[in-house]
């Protein structure tokens, strides 16, 4: 006959176990606890600039607490420098990766095939399992990808949602030109960069939102503010282009205190979550500004909370 004793015993240290890691919370002390602050940071352009082949990572997990390499939250973002002639395999465990190309030319090679790139183009790739980028030219490129998330929810892709999308520069910039024909007044003169997949958000990817946005000579943009953070990318800028960025609004919808963040082209700023931020053109040459944000998760939750000043 079995012993039943030992199991019993096994049974009751397993469920003082599990019982030991209860844990309770008084409600107004914790309901809304101090998370890790998000600051306004610069990565400058001189981190691809020259040097070796390499990734360049924007990494603020000190800052961010996490265990797992981040630069939000949700996203991770990287430059990423090859030399003419040279080679460098990306593998993020990542549902959704999209990569600019600051300057260069070249092909990024993956299991759909391969694509052929050259500067001002803009690609995504799905949840593959790696991409071979090649470079025909000194080449640049900005890689933003999810896989954070993927991390803090401690599960690995296991579908690919869309096929890769390759968004080159000249149809950027003829369906920039067709909506700036429609005329400048209005608070953005942008297009959002859009997948057939997913038709509710209408968004980059399920994860990502991108706005290609220009910021016309002589034109400030009034302050707006979303609950999604953007990584955002200068794609050109004059001198005296900016963006304020504060946490409040007065009583005349002018940012209290703001912090300034320049532009500068091939270089990022982070604009915080829920913060209000205008843009400033103060130069003779018209700007442009490519944002990357988890807009496309925080959207499908119903909780982007977009606001502007009119």
């Amino acid at each position: 006959m079995m012993n039943r004793q030992p199991i019993e015993q096994v049974q009751q240290a397993a469920q003082q176990k599990w019982q030991h890691q209860a844990e309770f919370k008084e409600y107004m002390s914790a309901v809304n606890p101090p998370m890790p602050k998000i600051d306004v940071i610069d990565f400058p352009h001189s981190l691809h600039k020259d040097g070796a082949t390499r990734i360049i990572p924007f990494d603020l997990k000190a800052q961010l607490q996490t265990s797992y390499d981040a630069t939000t939250p949700n996203l991770m973002a990287n430059f990423i420098r090859i030399s003419d002639g040279t080679s460098i395999r990306t593998d993020a465990k990542a549902t959704s990766q999209m990569f600019y190309v600051i300057r260069g030319k070249g092909r990024t090679q993956m299991q759909h095939g391969t694509i052929e790139w050259n500067e001002g183009d803009l690609f995504t790739l799905p949840a593959v399992p790696d991409a071979l980028h090649s470079a025909t030219a000194d080449s640049a490129l900005y890689w933003v990808h999810d896989a954070p998330l993927l991390n803090y929810l401690g599960v690995q892709p296991t579908e690919q949602r869309f096929e890769p999308v390759l968004y080159t520069k000249q149809r950027l910039h003829e369906e920039l030109a067709r909506v700036r024909a429609q005329g400048e007044g209005r608070n953005r003169t942008g297009i959002l960069l859009s997948n057939p997949n997913f038709p509710l958000t209408m968004t980059l990817t399920h994860t990502l939102w991108s706005l290609y946005n220009v910021l016309p000579k002589k034109v400030v943009q009034k302050p707006h503010r979303h609950n999604s953070i953007a990584i955002d990318y200068c794609v050109s800028a004059g001198e005296n282009t900016y963006t304020m960025i504060g946490k409040e609004l007065d009583e005349n919808g002018q940012i209290v205190d703001p912090i300034r963040a320049n532009w500068v082209a091939g270089s990022v700023f982070i604009t915080p979550p829920g913060w209000w931020h205008s843009h400033h053109n103060e130069s003779d040459e018209d700007a442009i500004v490519l944002p990357i944000q988890d807009a496309g998760l925080i959207m499908n939750m119903q909780i982007l909370d977009f606001q502007f000043v009119k």
